[in-house]
């Protein structure tokens, strides 16, 4: 019998990640929980037989296996917490918690449960990231000293959440910073972070109490890695998204960029001397492969998987930019 899965926040990321659910064919959306009748109907759409209920407390007293969290960052630690609580796996869009103590609270659950856990950190699923992590791990950079790490945004959230501290528990950082600092860890093998500084800043003035950072610069040593970070809304980088991720090594060099501004187009080159060799090029329907590799490996078991212990290093890295 298929997995049960009940889908809690279904705005435009919740119903994509749906699909891409549903289209492994390894589960079966029953469930939807959301504040808006126009996000009910369009989850509908992708799966007609869905059950409207009103809290996640209902959706808990359903026969269901797991729970999907695309709700504001503020609740995804405490509605991933109570999932886990009452048996079920959940996958959680990013970040986890806004710190790392929230993130480490829902890795002791999951573990505690024996229950599968997931965050929706899709760019690792990038055919791009794929070859250059694979690179990294047979040896062919050499010792990767050094990693620079850009994602800038031409435009801002639309959600008044996203500018509160207390709800979203920082600005660009954990929005799209988080994205990049997992890339870079993921391929380094998760060594532990040390030594971060960080310039924050909102409005062009450096950042004051009760507000977010719409720009950062950060650095921070990954086992010996020297790790640089710039991040941003509204920047004016003259086009829609700066995306990159660049790997400098002993015996070579990796570049992961975005194409043309593209928020969802991306280059791989792997580089020798003054040498570039294409890893893979341009379109790549990779958005919802970490919610379908959750799915599919809910399928094969509902159980812990201590890969999950790993959300909690792009976490600490995060509470170090930010000072905590």
């Amino acid at each position: 019998m298929k997995p049960r899965i009940g889908f809690l926040g279904t705005g435009w990321i919740g119903r994509h990640r749906m699909a891409a659910m549903v289209a492994t064919g390894a589960v079966e959306a029953v469930a939807v929980c959301d504040p808006s009748p126009e996000c009910i109907a369009e989850a509908a759409a992708v799966a007609p037989a869905i059950r409207v209920v009103e809290s996640l407390d209902a959706m808990l007293a359903l026969d269901i296996d797991g729970v999907v969290v695309a709700t504001p960052s503020a609740l995804h630690a405490d509605q991933s917490i109570q999932a886990l609580q009452a048996g079920k796996a959940v996958f959680c869009q990013k970040p986890l918690g806004r710190t790392a103590a929230e993130v480490d609270a829902v890795i002791a659950a999951a573990r505690k449960a024996d229950r599968l856990l997931g965050v929706d950190l899709s760019y690792r699923h990038t055919a791009g990231m794929e070859a250059i992590a694979g690179l990294i791990r047979e040896g062919a950079l050499g010792d990767v000293f050094a990693i620079d790490l850009t994602f800038h945004n031409a435009y801002g959230p639309d959600k008044p959440w996203f500018y509160d501290p207390a709800q979203s528990g920082g600005g660009c950082v954990v929005d799209l910073g988080v994205h990049l600092v997992d890339l870079a860890l993921w391929a380094l093998g998760y060594p532990k972070a040390t030594d971060a500084h960080a310039a924050l800043f909102a409005g062009g003035q450096p950042l004051h109490p009760g507000s977010v950072e719409d720009y950062a610069s950060a650095s921070f040593n990954a086992g010996g890695t020297n790790v640089r970070l710039t991040c941003s809304w509204r920047l004016h980088a003259g086009q829609d998204a700066v995306i990159a991720a660049d790997f400098y090594g002993t015996n070579g060099g990796a570049a992961f960029r975005n194409v043309g501004g593209s928020f969802y187009d991306f280059t791989a080159d792997h580089f020798t001397g003054t040498s570039a060799y294409r890893l893979t090029n341009g379109a790549d329907d990779w958005g919802g492969r970490a919610a379908a590799a959750w799915a599919t490996q809910l399928a094969r078991s509902h159980h812990y998987d201590p890969a999950a212990d790993h959300f909690a290093r792009s976490a600490e890295v995060l509470d170090l930019i930010y000072g905590r």
